[in-house]
């Protein structure tokens, strides 16, 4: 049976469902979540990842609630994911400043894989005919990247994520970690 900590929940999906319906709706709608939370987390096997079948849950309560109140009007588009402005942008900064070493500290395929798609924001199909290798190749290089790049970062920082998984602190775990 998975414990949950109620009222940080509650707290936690209020400020979630309060970046994506009016005011007025926010208690509705949250308690709703609550309700579908708590008749369906006994069902839930994976317990790594309850955290994103909640907020799952809470989006289809948000969905459902608009459904049922505005009949026939158009439904809002932000529910897919949470607002940019609740990344701490100082941090993410602090964060992005760090990766730069470490991506230089990648095997050359898996570097030049990562910089495409990660920091020049191509797609991984973009990046694979760029380089004219198979999108399976892409894939796996970019994903054996993110893994060595993740494990790279956290032998050297710890790296602090909210329920939400945002990155909320970097500190140093090595003293005189030139990255971060």
């Amino acid at each position: 049976m998975i414990e949950l900590p109620w009222q940080e929940l509650r707290d936690d999906l209020h400020r979630f469902v309060a970046a994506r319906a009016p005011a007025a709706e926010v208690d509705d709608i949250v308690q709703e979540a609550l309700v579908r939370v708590h008749q369906g987390v006994s069902a839930v096997r994976d317990t790594e990842r309850v955290g994103a079948w909640i907020y799952q849950v809470t989006r289809n309560a948000i969905v459902d609630h608009h459904r049922r109140t505005r009949h026939g009007e158009e439904l809002p588009d932000d529910t897919a994911a949470p607002p940019v402005d609740t990344i701490d942008d100082t941090t993410f900064t602090r964060l992005a400043r760090c990766l730069t070493p470490f991506v230089a500290l990648l095997p050359p395929v898996y570097r030049q894989a990562i910089t495409l798609v990660e920091l020049e924001g191509l797609t991984q199909v973009e990046a694979a005919a760029r380089l004219g290798v198979p999108i399976s190749t892409m894939k796996a290089r970019v994903q054996r990247g993110r893994a060595r790049l993740r494990e790279l970062v956290e032998a050297c920082c710890a790296i602090g994520l909210d329920v939400r998984g945002h990155v909320v602190d970097v500190m140093p775990r090595v003293e005189g970690c030139s990255a971060c």
